[in-house]
């Protein structure tokens, strides 16, 4: 299909990281700390234009146990909002432990909370992305706003 990007969303922060399908293999990108949500679109379109994404994958988030929360829907909206705006298939793929397993992985390279926190966002962003890859998911991308 060809490359894809993947969004760990927060309300602060927002995780990037791109993957080829041909390859089965993500990659943290970048952390988008922009505060409005026109910046956030104008750095995602940065990201858009220079990767050329077929698809974009954005992490979601439930309890454990799969059931749905606040930050469930907002990251459905953000979703929406990104197929609407980059005319782009959308899906969403389960998120659950991403940041806490992205943390750990950090953490095994040396890092401490302090200098790992740029890249926490990312690297949970490549989590969901291959987690994507790994499993099989719904081919039903979702529908643009």
């Amino acid at each position: 299909m060809g490359t894809v990007l993947a969004f760990d969303y927060g309300e602060k922060r927002i995780g990037v990281a791109v993957g080829e399908t041909a390859l089965g293999q993500a990659h943290p990108l970048e952390v988008i700390k922009a505060g409005s949500e026109a910046e956030r679109l104008a750095a995602i379109t940065r990201l858009v234009k220079e990767w050329q994404p077929e698809l974009l994958v954005v992490g979601r988030p439930t309890h454990a146990d799969g059931t749905p929360h606040e930050m469930t829907l907002r990251a459905h909206a953000f979703s929406l909002l990104l197929g609407g705006h980059f005319g782009l298939p959308v899906q969403e793929a389960d998120e659950r432990l991403t940041s806490r397993d992205a943390e750990t992985r950090l953490r095994e390279t040396g890092r401490n909370a302090k200098n790992m926190k740029p890249l926490l966002d990312a690297v949970a962003a490549q989590l969901i992305l291959q987690t994507w890859f790994d499993f099989p998911h719904d081919p039903t991308p979702l529908p643009p706003a």
